[in-house]
């Protein structure tokens, strides 16, 4: 090999080192944003609330929203009275283990609630733990979040407090249809009222806020029983053996209001 051409390979060899060494340093790894796949995101770890925002652009509103959710509830103040109806029945639904909550769904347009003479069709609900929205600064040992949707497709939410007491027939149902990823023959659909999960005394509050999961996004109805319902240390151990934590931190007011409705 002739000198010249010994200098034009080590000067390949050298241009190819360099190209190398420059998609290292200057173009380092693609963000989760940019990946095809869903953002991840959880409630601890490298991904949990405080991270929302930066995984996808679409979850902006998780830092920089002003009327975010949950929130903590001081009842001191109370606010005009307001009508919240329930039409709920009987109705076979799906149980789903997701990947934050156990989630119940698959409701058609004849569950219902109506709230100040706006109808919203029940969508599905599912648990946190522990509860994300505190009353008087305390906590609730799980919270319940049934999600209903009127036909403009905007949201209202009920949440219910769950506490240590007796033990919950319809909860009880619910656990026992979660999927087993070690029987592949499980059944996750039962036939349940979600009335039953509703307290007997339907005082609530009601406020302007947000979903508290990614998006996060605000024009939320929240509607909050103030009365909880009881629920077994064993079934609320269940739950945590499936999802230890996933609940939100509270969120500031920035000056909403939080109105209070006693209901006869």
């Amino acid at each position: 090999m002739n000198i010249n051409r010994l200098w034009q390979r080590k000067y390949l060899i050298n241009t190819i080192c360099i190209a190398a060494i420059s998609t290292v340093v200057f173009h380092p790894r693609a963000s989760l944003a940019q990946q095809d796949e869903p953002p991840q995101w959880e409630y601890g770890g490298a991904f949990n609330p405080t991270h929302w925002d930066e995984l996808s652009s679409e979850f902006e509103s998780c830092k920089l929203g002003r009327d975010q959710s949950p929130v903590n509830v001081n009842l001191t103040d109370e606010g005009e009275p307001a009508e919240i109806e329930f039409n709920y029945q009987p109705t076979a639904v799906e149980v789903v283990d997701i990947a934050n909550t156990v989630r119940v769904e698959g409701y058609e347009s004849d569950n219902t609630v109506k709230i100040e003479g706006e109808v919203y069709r029940l969508v599905q609900f599912h648990f946190h733990t522990p509860s994300e929205h505190q009353i008087d600064n305390e906590s609730s040992a799980m919270e319940l979040h049934l999600v209903h949707q009127n036909d403009a497709g905007e949201l209202a939410v009920v949440g219910v407090m769950m506490e240590p007491g007796e033990e919950n027939a319809t909860i009880a149902s619910i656990w026992d249809a979660i999927p087993d990823k070690n029987k592949a023959d499980g059944d996750n659909t039962i036939t349940i009222d979600a009335a039953s999960l509703l307290p007997e005394d339907r005082t609530f509050v009601s406020y302007a806020g947000s979903l508290t999961t990614p998006p996060c996004s605000e024009g939320v109805s929240w509607n909050l029983m103030l009365e909880p319902i009881e629920v077994s240390l064993e079934q609320i151990k269940t739950f945590e053996s499936f999802h230890t934590y996933n609940a939100r931190p509270i969120q500031p007011l920035n000056g909403r209001s939080i109105e209070l409705h006693p209901q006869n």
